[in-house]
């Protein structure tokens, strides 16, 4: 098996895998540490963390850990309802600001990406007028980045229009649209894809990832539910192998090779990080430790080109 470190820098969202974090409140350094120990982890990202003095303690762990760190604005979007998109001028702009300040938490930190999502879809007849928004919004914060530290990047995460998110990015060759028009001003913006919102969007690999290929800066795999009777349904990141979850082992193996086939992978090593979370009563360690199983597993399986 070709060293999957070769191609691959490996991440985990800490917050999904210890969701007691992710109000930014509680569990922090205790969890943050136990992904620093683990050597097999090139990447961490992370989300908000309120107390400045834990923020200073984490950004000293990084520092000596030598990992490089992420910086995950989706909770401060999803949890305070914030809406990048808002076809209302004063709420898009309320979005922006908080958003801001998650950049200059993620520069605290010595993040080097910084991640967030769109709005709520307002539906087709708005749908138009609200990418100009998102537009208008991605391309302020790309703006503040640049001013704040010139090497961070700014990225949209592609998320369901239809299922649990509702966002309105969304499709990937939407986001490819969004993306060519930012990317003309701003080279400090990328695309962030995970394979778990493709049975949500219902998209192959190649359907999700052959659009924005000259976009793509960041990857997270994980799994959905379809079923609407399973108490994970919708856009949680269970587990792997976890009854009634979408993506096998084979969905992995065929969204690692898309990747090398849009080039994705194959030269410097990428960002590709696990988005799991455990269910009630699950430990968050042994979710961890059977994820990189499930990956070592698929890998395994994979034709390098």
């Amino acid at each position: 098996m070709e060293d999957l470190s070769r191609y691959v820098e490996l991440g985990i969202v800490h917050f999904m895998a210890f969701p007691e974090t992710i109000r930014g409140e509680k569990g922090i350094l205790e969890s943050i540490r136990k992904i620093l120990l683990d050597d097999d982890f090139k990447v961490i990202e992370v989300t908000w963390i309120k107390d400045p003095k834990v923020r200073k303690e984490a950004a000293e762990l990084f520092d000596q850990s030598g990992i490089k760190v992420l910086y995950a604005a989706q909770p401060r979007v999803l949890l305070q309802g914030l809406n990048p998109n808002a076809l209302n001028e004063e709420e898009r702009k309320r979005a922006v600001e908080d958003l801001k300040k998650g950049i200059d938490e993620a520069i605290e930190i010595g993040a080097k990406g910084f991640a967030f999502l769109a709005g709520k879809d307002p539906g087709p007849e708005k749908r138009s007028e609200a990418k100009k928004q998102l537009i208008k919004t991605i391309s302020e914060l790309c703006d503040y980045a640049r001013s704040r530290e010139k090497d961070l990047m700014v990225e949209l995460e592609i998320f369901d229009r239809e299922i649990d998110k509702r966002a309105l990015i969304g499709p990937s060759k939407e986001a490819a649209e969004i993306a060519k028009i930012v990317r003309k001003e701003h080279s400090n913006f990328g695309l962030l894809h995970d394979l778990s919102h493709l049975p949500l969007l219902g998209e192959s690999p190649k359907e999700a990832l052959e659009p924005i290929k000259k976009y793509l800066t960041h990857i997270h795999i994980g799994s959905c539910v379809l079923d609407p009777s399973h108490e994970a349904y919708g856009d949680k990141h269970p587990r792997f192998q976890l009854k009634g979850s979408e993506v096998d082992v084979y969905d992995l193996r065929d969204f690692l090779k898309t990747l090398f086939d849009i080039g994705y992978l194959g030269g410097e090593p990428k960002v590709v990080s696990f988005e799991v979370s455990p269910r009630p009563g699950e430990d968050p360690e042994l979710v961890i430790a059977s994820s990189k199983r499930f990956l070592w597993r698929a890998w395994s399986m994979l034709e390098i080109p």
